[in-house]
């Protein structure tokens, strides 16, 4: 009797531990939760795991896109299973897992993680999944497969070699092993070769857009292949949104068109064929990006470009290599004709930086705190008979925000000082060639007689920033009395665009 109990206690145990355990299924995404954490990890050998936030914006767009990736493993009866977790409810495993943004995508070989680096649209996810557990390229040895393969993807490159053990073949493989976000293919076959009409050693980027298709002409490196790639796999004109943004801010080509438009406003229909044409003239030079500014997301980039809404349309160019400046067209029009005549100037070197200044306010010293814009600037800071500290600040910054009344605090104690100025500067707005703002809000003292440029790290009070002006810069520099940096709010990042 004792045994039976015993073995009948241990099943219920068991049987309760396996409920706990249980996992649901919402269209096809495993629900993961701190009691079936460990066994959906170590049950299956691949697991792509989201941790999301049901109130996050980019987590609502994902989810249609996160279960139709999940619908294409299940399709092709894949091994790889994908899984989210409600990180707002399992607090514990989102703070042991390192997540500090939504969504976050790990994904998980074996029990151990990495970054997941792909892109947010079903395919993407798809195909960055099988590139993690496959072979850099699919073996395609008939035209049946060959076709099944190509019209299967949105872009596909595929690399035709007859002896695939040779150098450009191994290039390609390598190519492959190392580019997540796309598909390759690789094929041996005559009859391949012949049915696409390509010669032996050629690779070809196949794509349900534009042209159709790209062939490779050039010398096959790594570097050059993975170039091409890059290039060749975006549209001529690639709209800009978070599916996108990854590829255009990490691609090779640095230099960008940027086209502000309104979808409903109708300004695409009307703007983007004449877009295409100067686009095509110029890519892998200059890549064309249009932005649509209907869209709430997209507000801090008109405002980065010193832009409101009812500028649109309108065109910039950006380098990135130059810490993102900035050209503007002299004129405004939307046509390719004149976008042609912009770009080229530009490619030429014949442009000048555009530099963003507001216009200086008749009242700009009539308060404590003097106002500067990028046109007074550098009159008033480097007077050579007057110390001046600077605050540079963004309208929007939670700091700046809680800095105004001690700064206007020390404006009026100091307002009889003739050898001192207490000057801000709105620097989303204003931008000069030689000082550069990496965090809002940034306290510079520019000393008299030598202009010399001192930061303040210290503690943003009245009492602070006193002795950092009566010790000519000294206080205030000590590592101990330094802001933490994560408390600063930063100037929008290239990514972030």
């Amino acid at each position: 009797m004792k045994g039976f109990i015993g073995e009948f206690g241990f099943a219920t145990l068991f049987l309760a531990a396996a409920c706990l355990a249980k996992v649901e299924v919402d269209e096809g995404v495993l629900v993961v939760t701190k009691d079936n954490f460990d066994s959906v990890i170590q049950d299956n050998e691949f697991v792509l795991l989201e941790f999301y936030a049901p109130w996050c914006g980019h987590c609502k767009a994902l989810a249609p896109e996160y279960a139709k990736a999940a619908k294409k493993l299940e399709d092709a009866k894949s091994s790889i299973k994908l899984g989210k977790v409600d990180a707002t409810v399992e607090t514990q495993l989102a703070e042991k897992h390192g997540v500090r943004g939504y969504p976050t995508l790990k994904f998980y070989r074996k029990g151990i993680p990495s970054e997941y680096t792909g892109g947010r649209q079903a395919d993407d996810i798809v195909n960055w999944l099988n590139k993690k557990i496959g072979p850099p390229a699919k073996d395609l040895p008939t035209v049946d497969e060959a076709k099944a393969f190509i019209e299967a993807h949105n872009v596909s490159i595929v690399g035709f070699f007859k002896d695939v053990t040779n150098d450009a073949a191994k290039v390609f493989l390598e190519v492959g092993s190392s580019v997540d976000d796309q598909v390759f293919g690789i094929t041996s076959a005559d009859e391949v070769l012949k049915e696409y009409e390509v010669e032996d050693g050629k690779i070809v980027l196949f794509k349900k857009f534009d042209e159709g298709k790209a062939v490779y002409d050039g010398e096959v490196t790594i570097k050059d292949v993975q170039n091409f790639i890059s290039v060749h796999s975006l549209p001529l004109v690639v709209e800009f949104n978070q599916d996108t943004a990854q590829k255009i801010f990490s691609g090779d080509v640095k230099s960008h068109l940027l086209v502000f438009l309104s979808k409903e406003a109708g300004h695409f229909e009307k703007h983007i064929d004449g877009i295409r044409e100067p686009a095509k003239k110029y890519r892998g030079e200059v890549l064309f990006v249009t932005i649509d500014c209907d869209e709430t997301d997209h507000e801090r980039i008109l405002e980065f470009f010193g832009l409101k809404k009812e500028n649109v349309p309108a065109m910039r160019l950006i380098k990135l290599e130059q810490d993102m400046a900035k050209y503007k067209p002299e004129n405004p029009e939307i046509t390719a004709e004149n976008i042609l005549e912009f770009v080229s100037a530009f490619v030429e070197g014949k442009l000048k930086r555009h530099l963003l200044t507001q216009d200086l306010p008749e009242d700009w010293d009539k308060n404590p705190v003097k106002v500067l814009v990028g046109t007074n600037f550098h009159e008033v800071a480097f007077d050579k008979e007057k110390d001046v500290l600077v605050e540079f600040y963004a309208p929007w910054c939670g700091h700046c925000q809680q800095l105004v009344p001690i700064y206007d605090q020390l404006g009026e104690k100091y307002k009889d000082n003739d050898k001192l100025v207490i000057a801000k500067m709105d620097a989303t707005a204003n931008e000069l060639e030689d000082v550069k703002i990496t965090s809002f809000p940034t306290l510079t003292l520019y000393k008299k007689e030598t202009n010399e440029a001192v930061s303040y790290n210290g503690e943003r009070t009245l009492e602070g920033l006193s002795k950092f002006i009566e010790s000519d810069g000294e206080y205030g520099q000590a590592a101990e009395e330094a802001q933490e940096e994560d408390e600063d709010d930063d100037v929008p990042r290239k990514d972030e665009l």
